[in-house]
């Protein structure tokens, strides 16, 4: 067998019933009968030139004319009916040495859908086919299959996959192929593995389909035993394959495995493109090896592949990132040396490091360089900026940067303003964009509505707030849990404990979606309003929900339960962080300590740590 998870026969019989129990059930409502097949020994030469294919098509044989897809697909937009075409189009395909291209089989998916929808049924498109003169065979059901697989007509595929098989025409390995496409896109990964292993002749495009389908899903294991069993068949991914293989194992920050493909492929020679070097450079850089992405880069010069903009941006962000920014501007001038430009993503990259590592300065300075290379700044490049304009505490120079480029800024640029503004300590700035924002036609997204809160509530015109809150959850009832903590929050920090409080089981009520921060915000306001009875109700049912706080919110809860001398809540607590495994700080720890010993003495043992 090809496959190792054991699976048996009885699976393939269970897909088969899964299919005809999901709207798959095959009508007899056309009143055409479906004859038995009709093999090319029985069938009766016609004397004269079928009237549905025209004098044009009985001289196509008569003078050996070759036919091209232009002239098919010509004829095909020339035909009176849907079925006309369709019957065409299968009899263009028994003509020797004729294959359809693309276009054919694109112009043929609305064709099928129209005669789906008319006909009700697979067996009641082929009953109309048999009706004018058209021989079913083997390959119209290929071609019917491979119109419905490429027009992503999965259900038909099952359907006509089926009919194909009750005519006792057995599937062959492409018929299977799409099957098992079909199967992993609408079924599960499970039926699409059965149906590769019920292949009893798989070949490469078997395999390739396979993992392109478990590459999308992220299905790590199954990549594994389908590369496996592609290796013993004699098959080998080519470089596109295996170029999706290795950015599969990228994404999930998979690096031995990341390494062993890279491997295989420099051992079989293969030479893959410059996006496969950085994806597997970035994966380095992200985890801290620059020494190995360094070598890496090296490695891919000496293959013949030569490192582009996007491999040095990946490096450049990667030593930045680890605070290596002499390196990191050592490998900028490397590039430009090398005769590359530097593009506007990695200028937005470096000003964006840069910010983050604290060196404003020289994020100011590749910004103002912008205009020597002749680079437009965008929406990331005008966040970027925000962020080392805000993160250096240099407000006075926000002025010229919102005159520079709010005129022509789109929402992303203008939610950035908003919350830097409110971070600034300019809340009343914020509330003013964003009425600015509604009066140039501006439709408001989630972030516009947190930094109009955040506004607000920044200015203390807390009524206001509360006001825009209710009246934006009244008109948006898909708002996300931001929203409902930025209100709850903004309301806490000035002192409005017990209205954050009612918005807290308001929101409960009302079954807001909310998330673990969310409730830790509205407990901590039970907490602060002196509610420890539903502020302990509250965290058990966001335990219930598989919520859990951080170690610095277990810290404000152990705090306020010692407090309050609820041995109870501090003893529960602790269970839940020991079980979550975080560490509470010396400081926490010394005085759960104290009280544990003052007023529980089994608990005597628990010390703080000297570290």
């Amino acid at each position: 067998m090809l496959w190792q998870h054991n699976r048996s026969l009885f699976y393939a019989t269970q897909i088969r019933k899964i299919f005809r129990s999901c709207s798959l059930r095959f009508t007899s409502s056309s009143p055409a009968m479906i004859p038995a097949p009709i093999s090319d020994k029985t069938h009766k030469t016609h004397k004269h030139p079928p009237e549905y294919l025209g004098q044009d098509s009985y001289l196509l044989k008569e003078f050996k004319f070759t036919l091209t897809p232009e002239i098919v697909h010509s004829t095909l937009l020339n035909c009176p009916s849907d079925l006309i075409a369709l019957s065409f189009f299968l009899w263009c395909a028994k003509r020797p040495n004729y294959f359809h291209d693309s276009q054919g089989f694109a112009h043929m998916v609305p064709v099928v859908t129209r005669l789906k929808s008319r006909y009700k049924s697979v067996k009641g498109i082929l009953g109309q086919l048999y009706s004018v003169c058209c021989v079913i065979k083997a390959q119209t059901f290929l071609l019917l299959l491979e119109i419905c697989w490429r027009g992503g007509m999965y259900d038909m595929v099952f359907e006509v996959f089926f009919v194909m098989e009750s005519f006792d025409f057995p599937p062959n390995t492409k018929a299977c192929n799409m099957f098992m496409d079909a199967c992993f896109k609408r079924v599960s990964v499970d039926a699409g593995l059965t149906v590769l292993e019920e292949t009893r002749f798989p070949n490469f495009l078997s395999f390739d389909l396979a993992l392109r389908n478990l590459c999308m899903l992220n299905d790590l294991f199954n990549i594994r035993w389908v590369v496996r069993d592609m290796l013993q068949h004699g098959y080998y991914p080519n470089v596109i394959s295996f170029e999706k293989i290795l950015k599969c194992f990228c994404k999930m920050d998979r690096l031995p495995e990341a390494q062993h493909v890279l491997g295989v492929m420099i051992t079989l020679g293969i030479s893959f493109s410059e996006a496969a070097w950085s994806m597997v450079i970035n994966l380095f850089c992200k985890l801290h090896q620059l020494g190995t992405a360094g070598s890496l880069l090296r490695k891919m010069v000496d293959t013949g592949c030569s490192p582009n903009v996007v491999t040095y941006t990946v490096l450049i962000k990667g030593y930045i990132e680890s605070q290596m920014v002499t390196d990191a501007f050592n490998i900028l001038s490397k590039m430009l040396a090398e005769g590359k430009t530097p593009d506007l993503v990695l200028y937005n990259v470096l000003i964006y490091c840069l910010s983050k590592a604290g060196r404003y300065d020289d994020a100011l300075d590749v910004f103002i360089s912008l205009s020597e290379q002749k680079l437009v700044p965008d929406s990331y490049t005008f966040c970027s900026l925000l962020s080392a304009i805000c993160l250096s505490r240099r407000f006075t120079l926000l002025p010229k940067l919102v005159a520079r480029f709010v005129g022509n800024a789109d929402i992303m640029v203008l939610n950035s303003l908003l919350s830097y503004y409110c971070k600034a300590g300019f809340p009343s700035l914020a509330v003013e964009l964003c009425v600015e924002m509604l009066n140039r036609g501006f439709t408001l997204d989630e972030y516009s509505f947190v930094g109009f809160i955040n506004g607000l509530c920044g200015a203390r015109r807390i009524d206001e707030a509360v006001s825009v809150y209710l009246h934006i959850g009244k008109n948006h009832s898909n708002l996300g849990p931001h929203v409902h903590t930025v209100i709850m929050g903004g309301l806490i920090k000035e002192g409005k404990y017990h209205r954050a409080i009612k918005l807290f089981r308001r929101a409960i009520d009302e079954n807001y979606p909310l998330d673990a921060v969310s409730y830790m915000v509205g407990i901590i306001g039970l907490i602060k309003g002196k509610k420890s009875g539903e502020a302990s109700s509250f965290y058990n049912q966001m335990k219930e929900l598989d919520m859990y706080p951080n170690a610095h919110t277990y810290s404000v809860l152990l705090s306020f339960f010692c407090e309050e001398r609820n041995t109870q809540m501090v003893e529960q607590l602790l269970e839940d962080i020991t079980q979550a495994g975080i560490e509470l700080e010396n400081k926490t720890l010394a005085r759960v300590s104290k009280f544990l010993c003052k007023y529980h003495p089994k608990f005597r043992i628990l010390r703080p740590s000297t570290d």
